[in-house]
């Protein structure tokens, strides 16, 4: 049950984070991404801050020796880039670019503008059924790579 809740208020605070910082405005996030043009750069501040906060918690779990509800700290340790790595980094690249959203973003703007982000959660839905088609050992995830990869 603590696991659920905290899972709960985490995807919770995840999600209004995106909200507030602007994630979740496919025109903030092309602004940014357009470096070439008029560029935005407060996304920055977005993901510096995001990035502190996970390493500053992947430094206490580690020192903790576990994380306080898992019974143990799963940490990739492959360090090689393979085909379906850098495909599915490149797809998602794409998408990001062609519709200012990622899938977080994009699952939180269900809860504020579901018109908006219907289309891109349907779509996104679409691509993860077609995965099932593809061969098995194409979708795998290679071992090492750990939970979140």
């Amino acid at each position: 049950m603590a696991k659920t809740v905290s899972a709960f208020a985490a995807g919770l605070l995840f999600g209004l984070g995106l909200l507030v910082s602007g994630m979740g405005n496919p025109a903030k996030v092309l602004a940014f991404l357009d470096m070439a043009g008029n560029w935005d750069p407060s996304l920055a501040f977005v993901m510096a801050g995001a990035v502190a906060v996970s390493a500053l918690g992947t430094l206490v779990a580690r020192r903790r020796g576990r994380p306080l509800l898992a019974p143990r700290l799963e940490i990739p340790t492959r360090r090689d880039l393979d085909l379906p790595l850098v495909a599915g980094a490149a797809l998602f690249g794409l998408g990001w670019g062609l519709a200012g959203l990622c899938p977080g973003p994009a699952l939180a703007l269900l809860t504020v503008a579901p018109a908006q982000a219907a289309t891109f959660v349907a779509a996104m839905i679409a691509g993860m059924l077609l995965l099932r088609l593809v061969p098995q050992a194409a979708a795998t995830p290679a071992a090492g790579r750990g939970a979140d990869a």
